[in-house]
């Protein structure tokens, strides 16, 4: 077992410094050995913060192949922008390091092809930093959804639902930010993860079940138009064009019958933030709608069903998140962010296989091309490629550490903020 991680970090725009800022730096057991970015006052920032924490200096560089190759580092941190994501991964699988990518998506199935045989050259172990599969709720209905006590799930659905053009999408003078640019040229379900991935843990996909077929149907594209008219008088902006649709809602079957629903919904003004996350079974539901489980159990719902999810936690928690409310909380999201980065750094220490494995990154990261080209059929229904090769029908037994999304493992010996 390592009793230190040495990382090459690639990425230091608002959330990859952010990431190293509040998550990674913040770990004894991790040094930073090497810093990426295209940006020379990016790269200072993140050796003063460093520095600042009583962390050694790290390397920097403006080329992503020095820190693929470094001899000296155990794993490489991916948290440049979408449009990087999957040459770098495969950079550094095929150098054969533990590889940390941050949520996004491909452009087109080839890149996922060759990810994935990068993967079976090396075997290399590769990650999506999907944080939303250790949220509280989530895990929790993970849980319940291993005790059986929805019953054979049925349905699911998940979304990203999060009002973008004051913030990300049109951020004062970063006219070329990458999403305003993804959004200018494709219309596709561009941010699927942050619900298909716990669905994905829920439905047990590529580990005896997997995605089959999936169409997707988009909406027109208005909102981003209207809302520059109105609040963004700037030349540059006043003539763009945009494919992606307002709505794009994603159906998913997988081999086993289960439904998948996403949705899409950035542009058009909406109140909060929602993940829309539901899943269905024979015997009960959670549905974050109403922050409430509902076991059937022979009875009607009522309302003391409604946002009861308080209660649930009491019996239901997973050993993960009681664990971690009961203590210090670090990081980002309510704590997400710091359980998925300790949950990519334990595997390393540990030299096993991430939760979250190079098969379920590579299926999500398909969704967005697989969506796209269903689009542009009129929302005819296209097969979803099988990364496993049929392995999905007889894998390998799972990792049961302490972060383990296959199975419900409890696990004190391991601190979760390392002393």
């Amino acid at each position: 077992m390592k009793k230190i991680v040495k990382v090459g970090y690639i990425g230091l725009g608002r959330q990859g410094f952010s990431m190293l800022n509040r998550g990674f730096s913040e770990m004894k057991d991790v040094q930073i050995v090497i810093v990426c970015d295209l940006d020379e006052s990016k790269l200072q920032k993140a050796v003063d913060m460093l520095v600042e924490k009583g962390r050694p200096a790290p390397k920097i560089t403006k080329d992503y192949q020095d820190v693929v190759n470094d001899p000296e580092i155990d794993a490489v941190i991916i948290a440049s922008g979408w449009n990087t994501h999957m040459a770098m991964a495969k950079a550094s699988v095929l150098a054969g390091k533990y590889t940390a990518v941050e949520v996004g998506c491909a452009y087109d199935l080839q890149e996922c092809f060759d990810l994935i045989e990068a993967y079976e050259k090396t075997k290399a172990p590769l990650m999506m930093l999907e944080n939303c599969c250790y949220g509280r709720d989530e895990l929790m209905v993970l849980n319940m959804v291993k005790q059986g006590l929805f019953g054979e799930i049925v349905h699911c659905k998940g979304g990203y639902m999060h009002y973008l053009p004051c913030t990300e999408l049109l951020v004062a003078g970063q006219f070329n930010h990458y999403r305003l640019q993804e959004y200018i040229h494709r219309n596709c379900e561009q941010y699927p993860t942050h619900q298909l991935g716990p669905i994905s843990k829920c439905l047990s996909l590529n580990r005896g079940n997997r995605m089959m077929k999936l169409t997707s149907v988009a909406s027109k594209s208005r909102a981003l138009n209207e809302y520059i008219k109105k609040y963004r008088p700037e030349e540059e902006l006043q003539n763009l064009e945009f494919k992606q649709g307002d709505i794009v809602n994603t159906v998913i079957t997988c081999a086993n019958g289960e439904t998948i629903l996403l949705t899409l919904d950035t542009t058009l003004p909406r109140p909060y933030y929602s993940r829309d996350f539901a899943v269905r079974g024979t015997r009960g539901c959670y549905t974050e709608d109403r922050y409430s489980v509902f076991l059937e159990e022979g009875r009607h719902c009522d309302w003391s069903d409604m946002n009861n999810r308080e209660k649930f936690y009491e019996t239901h928690d997973h050993p993960l998140n009681k664990e971690y409310y009961s203590g210090e909380q670090k990081g980002g999201h309510g704590g997400i962010d710091w359980l998925v980065y300790r949950a990519f750094i334990e595997s390393v220490k540990n030299e096993t296989n991430t939760p979250i494995d190079a098969y379920d990154t590579v299926s999500w990261m398909a969704i967005a091309p697989l969506s796209e080209m269903s689009i542009q059929l009129g929302g005819a229904p296209v097969d979803v490629p099988d990364f496993t090769k049929g392995k999905w029908i007889r894998r390998e037994p799972p990792v049961t550490g302490k972060y383990s999304l296959d199975v419900v493992v409890s696990d004190p010996d391991t601190p979760i903020i390392p002393e």
